[in-house]
Parts: C-alpha cells; sequence; structure tokens
C-alpha cells in the first residue's frame, strides 16, 4: 500500500487507540510538577486547572503523534516494531488519519483557550515545535534530542503557568537534562536494534554511533545528577519550599536512572521510555517512592 490512502477499512477500535497513543499522555504527568513542588497540590481549583491542562496538552501531543506516523509511514514499514503500527501495516488510511489529527489539534486549542492566553501560547508553541520536528528537526543530529527535550520543558513551564506560580530555573533545567538522557538512550537503542538498516528510518542516525551516544549519556546523566542534588541544596530552595530534606529523595533519583542504564545497556531496551515506565516494576517503585517522599517532606515537614 505504497500511496497510504488503500486499506483502512479493516480498522478496529483497538487500532484507533493505538495510533493516538494513549500511553504517551504519561509524559504530560509533568504538567503536575509545577502544581507539587510550589505547595499547591492540595488546592483544589489548582488541581482541577492542571487536570484540564493534561487533557488539552494530551489531545495536542495524540495529534503530533498521529502526524508523525502520517509522515513516517513508507520508514515505518521497514522498522521490525513500528511496522505493526495502524498506519505503516495499511489499516488505517492516511486521509483519516490526518483528519483525526486535525480533529485532536482543534479540540486541544479550543480547550487551551479557557485556561488563559499564556496557556494557549505553549500549547501551540510545542505543536509549532512538533511540525518542526516532524518535518525538519527530526533529521538533525543533536537537534533531534534537543528538540525533544524541549517539548519536556514547555509541558513543566506550561503547569506552573496554568496555576499562575513563579517557574523555577531548577525545574527547567532538570527537566531538560533528564528529556536528554531519555532522547540519547532511545537513539542507543534504535541504533543497536537496527544495525545496518538504522539510517533508513532515521536520517540522523547516520550521524551517531554507540559510543558516540554514550559519551552523550554520560555527560547528561552526570549532568543531571549534580544539578538536582544541587538543587535540593539550594539555600534559595530551603526557604521558599520551607524544608531542608528533600535531599533525602536523591537516593530515588539515583535509583532511577542507574535502573534505566541498567535496562538500556543490559536489556537492551530504552527504545520507548514510556512502556518501560509502565512496564518495569522497579523504575515504578522507585518513581513512587521519590514523590511519595517530595509530598511528604513538602507538606508534612
Amino acid at each position: 500500500m505504497a500511496d497510504g490512502d488503500a486499506g483502512g477499512t479493516t480498522a478496529t477500535l483497538a487500532d484507533w487507540v493505538q495510533l493516538i497513543r494513549p500511553a504517551q499522555w504519561s509524559k504530560n504527568l509533568l504538567l503536575y510538577a509545577a502544581l507539587l513542588f510550589s505547595g499547591h497540590l492540595f488546592v483544589v481549583s489548582d488541581a482541577v486547572a492542571v487536570t484540564g491542562a493534561f487533557v488539552c496538552f494530551s489531545l495536542v501531543a495524540s495529534a503530533a503523534y498521529v502526524m508523525n506516523d502520517w509522515r513516517d509511514c513508507e520508514r515505518d514499514r521497514q522498522h521490525p516494531e513500528k511496522c505493526k503500527r495502524p498506519l505503516p501495516a495499511g489499516r488505517i488510511a492516511r486521509s483519516s488519519a490526518l483528519a483525526v489529527a486535525v480533529a485532536l489539534l482543534v479540540a486541544g486549542l479550543a480547550g487551551s483557550i479557557a485556561l488563559g492566553s499564556k496557556f494557549l501560547i505553549l500549547t501551540a508553541g510545542y505543536m509549532v515545535l512538533q511540525v518542526a520536528y516532524t518535518f525538519s528537526l527530526k533529521d538533525m543530529v543533536i537537534l533531534d534530542v534537543m528538540s525533544i527535550a524541549t517539548g519536556f520543558v514547555i509541558r513543566a513551564v506550561a503547569g506552573g503557568v496554568v496555576i499562575e506560580v513563579p517557574i523555577s530555573p531548577w525545574l527547567i533545567i532538570c527537566t531538560f537534562l533528564l528529556a536528554l538522557f531519555l532522547g540519547f538512550s532511545k537513539r542507543r537503542h534504535e541504533i543497536v536494534l537496527l544495525d545496518d538498516n538504522a539510517m533508513e528510518h532515521r536520517t540522523a542516525l547516520r550521524d551517531y554511533s554507540p559510543y558516540f551516544l554514550d559519551q552523550m549519556i554520560s555527560v547528561v546523566t552526570a549532568s543531571t545528577v549534580i544539578a538536582y542534588a544541587s538543587y535540593t541544596a539550594s539555600p534559595e530552595v530551603h526557604a521558599k519550599l520551607g524544608t531542608d530534606k528533600l535531599y533525602l529523595t536523591i537516593p530515588f533519583v539515583l535509583f532511577g536512572i542507574f535502573r534505566y542504564l541498567y535496562l538500556v545497556h543490559q536489556k537492551e531496551e530504552g527504545g520507548n521510555p514510556t512502556q518501560l515506565l509502565l512496564s518495569d516494576r522497579p523504575l515504578q517503585a522507585g518513581v513512587a517512592l521519590w514523590v511519595l517522599t517530595a509530598a511528604l517532606l513538602l507538606y508534612w515537614h
């Protein structure tokens, strides 16, 4: 089905759900970071606002995922895992997928209007970034991963903007570094998995190598740990949050990073960070304990 518009008659509800990737919405939980660390977790109006922002961002993100699959349909047919997706497998027509993407985008932006102009600008900016990534940036070495990391930063900032709390530079720095870590780890997985066919799937992979990616992963891993440790030890943060014990969460951050590195290097996983987070029990436990400990220190110190 080279034209991509033939077929689509065999699509099931499961195919449509797979197309919009609701599992990837877990990335948008980052919107709640500002709510947690601002001390507003139990302010009902703010919690409702962030939840509304989560829904809007999820709709826009799904539009971006559909657009990306539409753009990469032919490439994905060469991928051992992505070839099973509804679009490259021919179960959904490209024209139908494009219509769904437009509908999701319109719904997400319409909902964003009710949450304020600043949030709307960030949501629209996120979509513009996704368009740039899909049609250009994803083929540029290093910039491809940096653009993904920028998308995570936009999420973090949007969560603060919607409840009108100051955005900490530490939130931006730590989010950006952690996203770089995940992005370079994903590229490494693709290089190893696809081997000689890597460039056919993603142009930027021709300029990467496992050794080069390992060097960058090492840099951002160390930078992430140092940045987070510095954040927990900052006098400014102590004064703002009312606790000087946030350093107790560092072991959970270290475990999460080390566990992820173990999965990437020893288990040859890491191609889908969201899937790992939803399936790996130790990783889930580490994240849950980090959230629980941070909440206890921030709200019951």
